[in-house]
């Protein structure tokens, strides 16, 4: 992994949409490639976690930012179509090129993951469950969905999908679809788990392809970021270490890592504080 050096925060202060004063989750996708008419080169969306969240979204031409925020936002909040819940949260697209849709997975409540769909990464319809605490057995929370275009041997898949379940203590775990919108499948054995880290809880995941391998990152319970070998059939645990830690201004926590490249520069983004008062932030790779 690069040394990633905090650049800004991400979002221009002072949010309108911002009901609980923080921020997480956020997930930097380019348009400039997939859709005409697009409001900048790059939409970020994040939310906020405690009730109500709402999944949002921002603008900028460049992933160095900073970028604006979307006067409509919320996108989606949490009274959906077939239910009302306490929050939706933790949202992440993915741009799904067989079917020219960007599909939007958020949690709510924290045993649900959801997905809904999207021409344009700002009208979202068609709320559909995917995913819950009864799919992973002895599971008491599924959420923190990534999803993610990946292959597995034997699978007949197009889609992997890794995720933050509670089994005595956080862990990941993973499923795969056909086409990320369902048929999906979840391996009821974690992914990667806390112990080798030495920690009780790990979240906030996300596949890094690289060197000809897979790689999760997550952060821990101790406030720092990890990375794991899972490799291309997912079924390794090569532990790695840390690959970034707090500076002073992240009082004492980075999560939920999204990364992306502009003009050949690695950009990371990342939630930066405690839980219930985090912000966005970019960082760079030095």
């Amino acid at each position: 992994m690069p040394t990633y050096r905090y650049l800004r925060d991400a979002l221009a202060a002072p949010l309108r949409y911002n009901p609980t004063g923080e921020c997480i989750f956020p997930t930097v996708r380019g348009m400039y490639d997939k859709i005409s008419g697009a409001r900048a080169k790059y939409y970020l969306y994040y939310a906020p976690h405690e009730n109500p969240g709402g999944i949002c979204v921002a603008f900028a031409d460049s992933l160095a930012g900073p970028f604006a925020e979307y006067r409509g936002n919320p996108l989606i909040d949490n009274q959906l179509p077939s239910t009302t819940v306490s929050h939706v949260s933790s949202p992440h697209v993915l741009w799904d090129a067989a079917t020219r849709q960007f599909f939007c997975y958020f949690h709510g409540e924290n045993t649900v993951t959801r997905v809904a769909r999207s021409k344009d990464g700002i009208t979202f319809t068609d709320e559909t469950p995917i995913l819950s605490t009864r799919l992973v057995p002895g599971t008491s929370e599924t959420s923190y969905a990534r999803v993610f275009d990946h292959r597995l041997p034997g699978r007949d898949n197009r889609y992997v999908m890794v995720f933050m379940g509670v089994r005595n203590g956080r862990r990941i775990f993973y499923g795969w679809s056909p086409n990320g919108w369902d048929d999906w499948q979840f391996s009821s054995t974690p992914l990667v788990n806390p112990e080798p880290d030495g920690l009780t809880d790990i979240a906030g995941p996300a596949l890094v392809k690289r060197n000809g391998t897979i790689y999760v990152a997550y952060h821990g319970s101790d406030g720092r970021m990890r990375i794991t070998e899972v490799g291309n059939g997912l079924d390794m645990e090569n532990h790695l270490g840390v690959f970034h830690s707090p500076i002073p201004s992240d009082n004492g926590r980075v999560a939920a890592p999204s990364f992306g490249s502009d003009n050949g520069t690695e950009y990371m983004f990342y939630e930066a504080g405690s839980r219930l008062s985090a912000r966005i932030c970019i960082a760079r790779a030095a």
